[in-house]
């Protein structure tokens, strides 16, 4: 042993990993299985923040909605047991989502594993469908250079989440600690970096001779931090483009050549542009079923490339004609050069007519008695600065997000989009707020999806965390009655849901709260919000029956889609 080697136990140990991985804050909940690493926490206060969730559920969200905006691996730790599982939605949430993450969970004692002891779960078999990699460290030897790999993995390639279970008994064993500075090698990982040069010229063909060509903007713009590049591919050669769910951002939503999202409830005029190219340019997106709509009708007569680091995804719904396997910027970086000028007028011109139709059927004209959604939304739009961060819960108040809410800068939309994952918001913007400092943050949540994981209001308080709770509380969970309204005879099944009092709620885990019931009234309870130093929220009463329009219908093709009727013949039934 070098002299120089300092003797530590396994959970100091971890704690000396953190902290040579750049960690600055983590979310957790002490147990049993991880008392170890918790007592010796206190002797690392000073270089790594603990922030304490009301439930594991939390600390995976928290974890999440860090790394979102920052970039970095966001950690989440659990005790074993119910402790472990409880983190297993949001690590879900984290892999479909492409989020880097490295849960820690604490484990019984080696020697009582497979023996029913208390609390044990087997947490790397639970997960290993749901992560990137799971490790169970059964010596304390192997901790450190599980930590270096854990964090590649999670960082690398496509991001995701990694598990690393700890038995207690490897917590409080003790041994030499080296954090080795040697690049990692794992034998069959080795993340793809750029294309073939026939790649690239297969491509630049299909690009410079399209005369109807569309961009599918994904979440893997942002992994990859290509946006730039794919703005110089649109405007070099008059591209439209259309961003997923989570490819908001990727492109300034004021761009004239910026279609808005695709797909379920995206616009009629990128679903139109999609069903009418003659050339598909698939970057760092997925073809997953919200997106496309019925397979066998999808974009029928275009060419398609499709760019994706993950080769998993290439072929894997949609066939294209080039799949190239490789990081997303470098590949824009070889193609760009060579891209050739051009204007396609006839194209963009008949985008602007499909923009403006779309435009005069915007709920925002309409002449609503009571509060609507996605007036609430554009509001919020109308009173934020345009790097304001939101974080979006899943159901028809996301999709309004989506719409209403002009997104102009990367990292600035947050929300769970491949698992749908109801009561994300509240936690993953607590986690948020630990980077974002200087900017404000938005939760849009519903009335169903906040009660979920309401209890983070506690370490919302407890860290002061700077979040607005905007409550679109419609009654209901709007979307599945949505769904009911259109598909099943209204027969609202389980859908009507009642609340709380949100104002005496807030009240009573020490943050402000405020009841909007009209428009005008939504400017002065954002003042009043966005004035308090820390968390607030806003309880807005919304109309009960509204739908969010266009829909494409599950399994239907792109063109099948329903709209909202034109203002002038739109009735909007209340109270019902």
């Amino acid at each position: 042993m070098n002299k120089s080697e300092r003797i530590l136990t396994g959970a100091e140990l971890l704690w000396e990993c953190l902290i040579q991985e750049g960690v600055e804050v983590v979310f957790g909940y002490p147990g049993g299985a991880n008392l170890p690493i918790y007592d010796t926490l206190t002797a690392y206060r000073d270089r790594v923040r603990h922030v304490l969730v009301r439930h594991e559920q939390g600390a995976a969200h928290m974890a999440d909605g860090y790394a979102r905006v920052s970039g970095k691996v966001g950690v989440a730790m659990a005790t074993s047991g119910p402790g472990a599982t409880n983190l297993v939605t949001g690590i879900a949430t984290a892999m479909m989502d492409s989020s880097p993450m490295v849960c820690i969970t604490g484990q019984v004692a080696a020697t009582a594993l497979g023996g029913d002891a208390f609390q044990e779960t087997d947490i790397t078999g639970a997960t290993l469908p749901l992560t990137k990699h799971s490790y169970l460290v059964m010596n304390v030897e192997e901790l450190a250079e599980t930590f270096r790999e854990a964090f590649y993995i999670a960082r690398t390639g496509r991001p995701g989440p990694v598990l690393i279970d700890i038995p207690k008994d490897v917590q409080n064993a003790r041994t030499a600690f080296n954090y080795s500075a040697e690049p990692i090698n794992l034998p069959g990982y080795h993340p793809p970096e750029k294309a073939s040069d026939e790649a690239v010229t297969t491509a630049l063909d299909m690009i410079n001779n399209a005369e109807q060509p569309v961009i599918l903007a994904g979440h893997g713009i942002l992994m990859s931090h290509a946006m730039e590049d794919v703005v110089e591919l649109m405007e070099q050669a008059s591209v439209p483009a259309t961003p997923t769910l989570l490819g908001l951002g990727t492109i300034p939503a004021s761009h004239p050549l910026n279609l808005g999202m695709m797909g379920m409830h995206g616009t009629a005029c990128a679903n139109h542009a999609i069903q009418e190219a003659d050339l598909l340019i698939a970057c760092g997106m997925r073809f997953d079923d919200r997106v496309t709509g019925k397979l066998a009708t999808y974009s029928p007569h275009s060419k398609k490339i499709h760019i994706d680091i993950d080769a998993s995804e290439l072929n894997k719904n949609v066939r294209v004609d080039l799949a190239i396997n490789a990081d997303l910027a470098t590949v824009l970086r070889q193609i760009n050069p060579g891209i050739r000028k051009r204007k396609r007028e006839a194209w963009v011109t008949k985008i602007a007519e499909w923009q403006k139709d779309a435009s005069q059927r915007d709920i925002l004209q309409m002449d609503s008695p009571v509060l609507m959604g996605g007036q609430v939304i554009r509001t919020i739009w109308e009173g934020t600065p345009e790097d304001a961060v939101i974080v979006s819960d899943v159901g028809q108040h996301q999709m309004l997000t989506a719409q209403y809410y002009a997104h102009e800068h990367p990292h600035t939309f947050i929300t769970s989009g491949g698992l749908g994952t109801m009561g994300f918001s509240l936690p993953a913007a607590i986690g948020a707020s630990f980077h974002v400092k200087d900017k404000e943050i938005w939760v849009i949540v519903g009335d169903g999806g906040f009660q979920m994981n309401v209890q983070e209001l506690g370490p919302a308080v407890q860290e002061g965390a700077n979040i607005n709770i905007a409550i679109i509380n419609n009654g209901y969970l709007g979307m599945v009655r949505q769904w009911q309204q259109l598909f099943y005879e209204a027969r609202y099944t389980e859908t009507p849901i009642s609340s709380p009092d949100y104002v005496k709620l807030a009240e009573a885990y020490g943050l402000p709260g405020y009841r909007v019931e009209r428009r005008e009234d939504i400017p002065s309870a954002m003042d009043s919000a966005r004035s308090h130093q820390g968390p607030a929220l806003i309880d807005f009463v919304v109309e009960k029956h509204d739908m969010v329009f266009p829909m494409v219908p599950a399994g239907a093709s792109l063109h099948e889609m329903i709209r909202r009727p034109h203002p002038k013949h739109a009735t909007i039934e209340v109270g019902k």
